[in-house]
């Protein structure tokens, strides 16, 4: 079985010890802790060796999205006592500024790739030269941001093509025209399933879609992501 766990700020929007409360019952075997604004980062930091960890076999922390380039080396700083804990980094490519702070991450970074809003990191020719950049990082693949992209699917495909070998966690929700995470649809189900047979069934799985306001359950989500993670015939390119 998958290993398959939420995001805390999908749960509880910048309160991630309240997310790890409302997901404890679960006895989920993965979650990421999110540090999306970059406020959240230092307060995680400071609570990390105190927060009960114990029952996840994979954690990971996303990075804050937006940062201005001043910030970087306080940012990395703060990361730096994250990843040494074990959890591994996941990273926007837009907010990568100066290569040589992330070089040291090594393969507890994840570059995930990005929504089309972004100015890099959106196709697999874009992906590759990020690894060109940081050949020692590995990949978070996020499936609806690839959708969003290109909703053939076809982009998502040659992405898994291009970085399947680095591939270490996934996300899964749906994003909307705004970029915003909603619960899996019928249509994000069908998509993710043409591309299922390229995610191995060891890699953990993160559930971005928010549910922090009645918008879903974790319990539907998750039943709807695994649903998704089921291979169809694979796509032609």
């Amino acid at each position: 079985m998958r290993p398959i766990g939420f995001s805390t700020g999908a749960v509880a929007k910048g309160d991630f010890r309240r997310a790890l409360e409302v997901m404890a019952p679960f006895r989920l075997p993965a979650v990421e802790l999110s540090a999306l604004r970059l406020h959240e980062l230092p307060r995680l930091v400071e609570a990390s060796e105190e927060l009960n960890l114990a029952g996840y076999k994979y954690v990971s922390v996303h990075a804050p999205s937006h940062f201005a380039p001043a910030d970087e080396e306080q940012v990395v700083s703060w990361l730096t006592e994250l990843a040494a804990l074990g959890w591994f980094v996941v990273l926007h490519p837009d907010v990568i500024f100066r290569d040589e702070l992330w070089l040291e991450f090594g393969d507890r970074l994840l570059i995930e790739n990005s929504d089309k809003r972004k100015p890099t990191g959106r196709t697999a020719d874009e992906m590759k030269l990020l690894f060109e950049r940081l050949p020692g990082a590995r990949f978070c693949f996020d499936v609806g941001h690839a959708r969003q992209v290109d909703p053939t699917m076809n982009e998502a495909y040659l992405i898994l093509q291009c970085c399947g070998p680095r591939l270490c966690q996934v996300h899964i929700s749906e994003v909307n025209f705004f970029s915003r995470h909603d619960p899996l649809s019928s249509g994000a189900i069908e998509a993710t399933r043409r591309i299922a047979h390229l995610v191995p069934e060891h890699v953990p799985v993160i559930v971005e879609t928010l549910i922090d306001k009645g918008q879903s359950t974790i319990e539907a989500e998750l039943h709807r992501a695994v649903d998704a993670l089921r291979p169809t015939l694979p796509i032609a390119v």
